[in-house]
């Protein structure tokens, strides 16, 4: 789930305008994308949005322009017992259960409202002095009303990394304390200060399952709002495949699995579970798998 361009206009020109939230509530042409405990709606495989007199109580932003319906606001609603299912026809999704779900600029645009109305949800604070923010730019920045620090979305970068043997015949995978054994998945982890992405990608793996690398390669990035991660995609080639062990704290088991074993787990026959589609692990297990396909290397070879 790699998008190499914007499919979605952010319209961030339009974020300084004074009045840009009211004016645009105020009209009639405005849609809406709803979000509530992170989660949005979908109904028969489509974002649903709404009109903006449809919305109640909630905190406000600009997402910017869609191809088809024009202007498009964020609403973040709060979750009551009355509210989670006051729309029966659809179902409140979240990232994780949209993958191939909706198509690439509806994708975009989930991620997007889902990343930032974690953070309008969770910056009305300053984080300086502790006195209230009010919303700006559209509801892209917030100031102190007290000592006037600026606050702005973050984003906190993680690498996760696909790691192969040496004759890149085996793919490494390590399964999280978390699932219980059930799913295994590619290495990943925060950068932390002073790191480079590379710093971090020899790093975890080394702590995570024991094994050095002697190449590293940047595949693609995915953003993963939960709550502001920005997934950094690399594969990496294993220096000793035989160095291979858990830490047994966070990864509770890690195992090489053969090209005839990712290729069974990825059409759902096991020996394992794999990540969902919605992830970034998925598409690189699954490009590792179809690099390792029949042919594959002499169709690259002219490159």
């Amino acid at each position: 789930m790699t998008v190499r361009r914007a499919l979605f206009d952010r319209a961030a020109h339009l974020r300084d305008e004074p009045g840009i939230l009211e004016a645009l509530r105020a009209s009639g042409d405005v849609r809406v994308v709803v979000v509530r405990d992170g989660r949005v709606r979908i109904a028969d495989g489509v974002l649903v949005t709404v009109a903006a007199d449809e919305v109640a109580d909630a905190q406000w932003a600009l997402l910017g322009r869609h191809s088809d319906t024009g202007p498009l606001l964020l609403a973040v609603e709060a979750v009551s017992a009355d509210s989670i299912d006051a729309a029966p026809a659809e179902t409140w999704l979240g990232l994780r259960d949209t993958g191939g779900l909706l198509d690439p600029e509806s994708t975009e645009l989930l991620v997007e409202s889902i990343a930032l109305a974690g953070w309008l949800t969770d910056a009305r604070f300053c984080a300086k002095c502790g006195s209230d923010t009010e919303l700006r730019q559209g509801g892209w920045s917030r100031r102190c009303s007290a000592c006037q620090h600026d606050i702005f979305p973050r984003t906190d970068p993680a690498v996760i990394v696909a790691v192969e043997s040496e004759d890149g015949e085996k793919l490494l995978l390590g399964a999280n304390a978390n699932w219980h054994g059930r799913m295994y998945s590619c290495f990943a982890g925060f950068v932390e200060a002073g790191e480079s992405l590379e710093l971090t990608v020899h790093r975890e793996i080394e702590e995570e399952a024991g094994v050095r690398l002697d190449s590293v390669r940047y595949i693609g990035s995915q953003p993963w709002p939960y709550p502001r991660s920005l997934m950094v995609g690399f594969r990496a080639t294993a220096s000793d495949e035989r160095r291979a062990r858990p830490d047994g704290e966070e990864i509770i088991d890690v195992r090489w699995f053969t090209r005839d074993e990712i290729g069974s787990a990825l059409d759902g026959g096991g020996p394992v579970g794999l990540p969902g589609p919605a992830s970034i692990a998925r598409s690189l297990i699954q490009g590792w798998y179809e690099d390792r396909a029949p042919g594959a290397l002499n169709e690259r070879a002219p490159e």
